[in-house]
Protein backbone atom coordinates (compact mmCIF):
# COMPACT_ATOMS: atom_id res chain seq x y z
CA UNK A 1 0.00 0.00 0.00
CA UNK A 2 1.31 3.47 -0.87
CA UNK A 3 1.57 6.03 1.94
CA UNK A 4 2.75 9.62 2.07
CA UNK A 5 3.83 11.07 5.39
CA UNK A 6 5.69 14.18 6.50
CA UNK A 7 8.18 13.35 9.25
CA UNK A 8 10.19 16.07 10.97
CA UNK A 9 9.36 18.46 8.12
CA UNK A 10 10.42 16.11 5.31
CA UNK A 11 7.93 14.43 2.96
CA UNK A 12 8.18 10.67 2.39
CA UNK A 13 6.30 8.29 0.16
CA UNK A 14 6.71 4.50 0.32
CA UNK A 15 4.96 1.33 -0.71
CA UNK A 16 4.59 -0.72 2.50
CA UNK A 17 2.85 -3.78 3.83
CA UNK A 18 -0.57 -2.76 5.21
CA UNK A 19 0.21 -4.50 8.52
CA UNK A 20 3.43 -2.53 9.21
CA UNK A 21 3.24 -0.59 12.46
CA UNK A 22 4.11 3.08 12.48
CA UNK A 23 7.05 2.55 14.84
CA UNK A 24 8.45 -0.09 12.47
CA UNK A 25 8.04 2.30 9.55
CA UNK A 26 9.89 5.05 11.40
CA UNK A 27 12.71 2.77 12.56
CA UNK A 28 13.11 0.37 9.63
CA UNK A 29 12.13 2.40 6.57
CA UNK A 30 13.12 5.93 7.66
CA UNK A 31 15.97 4.82 9.96
CA UNK A 32 14.73 7.12 12.75
CA UNK A 33 15.70 4.88 15.64
CA UNK A 34 15.11 7.38 18.45
CA UNK A 35 11.53 6.18 18.74
CA UNK A 36 11.87 3.02 20.83
CA UNK A 37 9.89 -0.20 20.84
CA UNK A 38 9.21 -1.23 24.40
CA UNK A 39 6.07 -3.22 25.02
CA UNK A 40 4.25 -3.34 21.65
CA UNK A 41 0.98 -2.74 23.50
CA UNK A 42 1.09 1.08 24.02
CA UNK A 43 1.55 0.58 27.75
CA UNK A 44 5.10 1.89 28.25
CA UNK A 45 5.19 5.05 26.10
CA UNK A 46 8.71 4.51 24.72
CA UNK A 47 7.28 4.85 21.20
CA UNK A 48 5.52 8.19 21.78
CA UNK A 49 5.63 10.59 18.84
CA UNK A 50 3.61 13.62 17.78
CA UNK A 51 1.03 13.14 15.02
CA UNK A 52 -0.67 16.27 13.70
CA UNK A 53 0.03 18.08 16.96
CA UNK A 54 -1.01 15.31 19.36
CA UNK A 55 1.13 12.81 21.28
CA UNK A 56 0.47 9.24 20.15
CA UNK A 57 1.96 5.82 20.78
CA UNK A 58 3.30 4.55 17.48
CA UNK A 59 3.58 0.85 18.36
CA UNK A 60 -0.15 0.19 18.08
CA UNK A 61 -0.81 2.42 15.08
CA UNK A 62 -0.43 1.12 11.57
CA UNK A 63 1.71 3.20 9.27
CA UNK A 64 -1.23 3.38 6.84
CA UNK A 65 -3.27 5.10 9.57
CA UNK A 66 -0.75 7.95 9.46
CA UNK A 67 -1.09 8.42 5.70
CA UNK A 68 -1.18 12.16 5.01
CA UNK A 69 -0.17 13.05 8.57
CA UNK A 70 2.57 15.33 9.84
CA UNK A 71 4.75 13.53 12.41
CA UNK A 72 7.43 14.76 14.77
CA UNK A 73 9.81 12.26 16.34
CA UNK A 74 12.51 12.84 18.93
CA UNK A 75 14.92 13.49 16.05
CA UNK A 76 12.77 16.45 15.00
CA UNK A 77 12.79 18.21 18.37
CA UNK A 78 16.26 19.75 18.11
CA UNK A 79 17.07 22.49 15.62
CA UNK A 80 20.39 21.41 14.19
CA UNK A 81 22.84 21.17 17.08
CA UNK A 82 20.58 23.19 19.38
CA UNK A 83 18.55 20.99 21.70
CA UNK A 84 14.89 21.76 22.31
CA UNK A 85 14.33 23.38 25.75
CA UNK A 86 12.73 20.14 26.96
CA UNK A 87 15.78 18.15 25.91
CA UNK A 88 18.06 20.72 27.57
CA UNK A 89 16.03 20.52 30.77
CA UNK A 90 16.23 16.71 30.83
CA UNK A 91 20.00 17.02 30.43
CA UNK A 92 20.39 19.75 33.06
CA UNK A 93 18.14 18.12 35.67
CA UNK A 94 19.18 14.50 35.14
CA UNK A 95 15.76 13.49 33.86
CA UNK A 96 17.22 10.34 32.35
CA UNK A 97 19.40 7.48 33.38
CA UNK A 98 19.51 4.57 30.96
CA UNK A 99 17.73 6.73 28.36
CA UNK A 100 15.39 4.09 26.99
CA UNK A 101 12.19 5.88 28.02
CA UNK A 102 13.59 9.37 27.42
CA UNK A 103 12.43 9.92 23.81
CA UNK A 104 8.86 9.03 24.76
CA UNK A 105 9.06 11.15 27.91
CA UNK A 106 10.31 14.16 25.93
CA UNK A 107 7.56 13.76 23.32
CA UNK A 108 4.93 13.42 26.04
CA UNK A 109 6.37 16.44 27.84
CA UNK A 110 6.07 18.45 24.64
CA UNK A 111 2.39 17.51 24.46
CA UNK A 112 1.84 18.34 28.14
CA UNK A 113 3.44 21.78 27.74
CA UNK A 114 1.62 22.50 24.48
CA UNK A 115 -1.70 21.96 26.24
CA UNK A 116 -0.70 23.52 29.56
CA UNK A 117 2.32 25.87 29.43
CA UNK A 118 2.54 26.13 33.24
CA UNK A 119 1.57 22.76 34.72
CA UNK A 120 1.94 22.03 38.39
CA UNK A 121 3.59 18.85 39.67
CA UNK A 122 0.37 16.84 39.83
CA UNK A 123 -0.61 17.86 36.29
CA UNK A 124 2.80 16.75 35.02
CA UNK A 125 2.58 13.44 36.88
CA UNK A 126 -0.92 12.88 35.51
CA UNK A 127 0.28 13.69 31.98
CA UNK A 128 3.11 11.15 32.31
CA UNK A 129 0.86 8.30 33.47
CA UNK A 130 1.17 6.48 30.14
CA UNK A 131 4.98 6.51 30.17
CA UNK A 132 7.04 4.11 32.28
CA UNK A 133 10.55 4.68 33.59
CA UNK A 134 12.33 1.98 35.55
CA UNK A 135 15.36 4.07 36.56
CA UNK A 136 14.51 7.54 37.85
CA UNK A 137 11.46 7.35 40.06
CA UNK A 138 10.10 10.28 38.00
CA UNK A 139 11.32 12.96 40.43
CA UNK A 140 13.95 14.35 38.05
CA UNK A 141 11.68 13.90 35.05
CA UNK A 142 9.06 16.08 36.71
CA UNK A 143 11.75 18.63 37.67
CA UNK A 144 12.96 18.61 34.06
CA UNK A 145 9.50 19.33 32.69
CA UNK A 146 8.93 22.09 35.26
CA UNK A 147 12.24 23.67 34.27
CA UNK A 148 11.41 23.36 30.56
CA UNK A 149 8.07 25.09 31.19
CA UNK A 150 9.88 27.97 32.91
CA UNK A 151 12.39 28.28 30.06
CA UNK A 152 9.73 28.13 27.37
CA UNK A 153 7.57 30.70 29.15
CA UNK A 154 10.34 33.25 29.67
Amino acid sequence: MQISITVNGKAYSHDIEPRMSLVEYLREILNLTGTHIGCDTSGCGACTINIDGVAAKSCTLLAVQANGASITTIEGMAKGNELHPIQEAFKEHHGLQCGFCTPGMVMTAADILKNNPSPNEMEIRHGLEGNFCRCTGYHNIVKSIQHAAEKMNS
